[in-house]
């Protein structure tokens, strides 16, 4: 069996695959269509990792644009090590990005942002529909009341958070790309559109 691959480049980034547990169950993801591949590189893991781990395979931080805590998991489920790993990039003056589903508070039950925010400069948030209904259809969330909680969370990161996007995809039947766009702009963050079936 394949070693767990626990950090892999694309561009002048480095990834961090810290793990494979999610709040949603997308029914555009990958790993729910057979495949937990990005680029050349099998994000399938078989533990969650610690920071003990991660830190290591960090390599020269000033080498790197940024790193991006992202796989085919929810990084904030694995908060512990997400802290403990973004805090040691920083402090070396390297970037850190988190993209994550927003449902970090609603998982946790607490406000995680203030435990995050001293470590992260970046957030990329999927938002993905204009409608309860139409996220509960695309993302089939594993917690009640996902949608509002992601749009909670967006409007609470635009105020601890340097930079905030968030995204919705082109090419999920009946998502509004304008209304999410409009909606994102209004809460101040930074909407990106993104293309159904391009991962990285």
């Amino acid at each position: 069996m394949t070693s767990s691959t626990l950090v892999y480049d694309i561009r002048n980034s480095r990834y961090l695959n810290i793990t494979g547990r999610c709040t949603l169950r997308c029914q555009f993801c990958p790993k729910h269509n057979g495949s937990k591949q990005v680029h050349d590189y099998q994000l399938d893991l078989d533990h969650q990792p610690t920071a003990e781990e991660i830190i290591p395979l960090l390599g020269d931080i000033s080498s790197f644009d940024e790193y991006v805590f992202c796989g085919y998991g929810e990084p904030t489920l694995n908060l512990a090590t997400l802290i403990s790993v973004a805090k040691a990039i920083r402090q070396q003056g390297g970037k850190v990005r988190v993209n994550t589903d927003g449902l970090g508070n609603l998982f946790h039950r607490r406000n995680i942002l203030p435990e995050i925010s001293p470590w992260v400069d970046s957030l990329s948030i999927s938002l993905n529909a204009d409608s309860e209904d139409t996220y509960i259809e695309h993302c089939r969330p594993k917690l009640k009341s996902s949608y509002a909680n992601v749009k909670a969370f967006i409007e609470l990161a635009v105020h601890c958070i340097d930079s905030v996007q968030v995204s919705a995809i082109e090419g999920l039947t009946g998502v509004d790309i304008e209304a999410c766009r409009q909606w994102v702009e209004q809460s101040g963050a930074e909407f990106k559109h993104r293309k159904l079936g391009v991962v990285g």
